[in-house]
């Protein structure tokens, strides 16, 4: 899986995430979804969020779990983590039950510092790459309603909105949407 890709100031790699990444992807976890979201609730309830999301007993239980593919970007020359990507098996929503083979493709962080360099989305192709391999014909996400620019994104990657759910950030209930794309299988 791992695979070179050229970038404007230096080439990224990505690959399996191994345990030693644990803490990186923690820290990378807290600042982006602190930036991002973190004005929506109070401070208390986005450390609590952070601590059942992005601490590093948290990563550590997603990771040890059978049903989680992390992958993360680095930097070629140095080895930094760049990002990560979370792809999980088992999930669903009502609306999205009438479906076979499906997977969630639930998390994709890239730290600040490396932003705008189309890192997201390597690692959005990569995830699609592996669920094709192991053979889902659909994959979903959940994006916070008012998040317009992720929603743009996954638009252009030809995800489209089939339904909502609530998603809980530390007490305080927020709607995301529901976003679905059917890939092809390589078989």
């Amino acid at each position: 899986m791992p695979q070179l890709v050229a970038m404007s100031s230096s080439p990224v790699h990505i690959r399996n995430a191994v345990p030693e990444d644990i803490p990186y992807i923690a820290g990378i976890g807290r600042r982006v979804f602190s930036t991002s979201f973190g004005h929506t609730v109070t401070p208390e309830q986005l450390e609590e969020y952070l601590q059942s999301a992005y601490s590093i007993e948290a990563v550590t239980r997603d990771m040890e779990n059978t049903d989680k593919d992390w992958i993360v970007a680095t930097d070629s020359e140095d080895g930094t983590i760049m990002g990560f990507s979370l792809l999980t098996r088992g999930t669903s929503e009502p609306c999205l039950a009438h479906l076979e083979s499906l997977i969630e493709f639930q998390r994709v962080y890239v730290d600040m510092r490396f932003q705008g360099r189309g890192i997201a989305m390597l690692l959005m192709a990569e995830m699609e790459a592996i669920a094709k391999k192991t053979g889902y014909k659909n994959i979903w996400l959940g994006v916070w309603e008012e998040n317009r620019r992720a929603q743009r994104v996954y638009g252009k990657m030809g995800f489209k909105v089939v339904g909502d759910h609530m998603f809980d950030v530390g007490g305080d209930i927020q709607r995301d949407l529901v976003m679905l794309k059917t890939i092809e299988s390589l078989a």
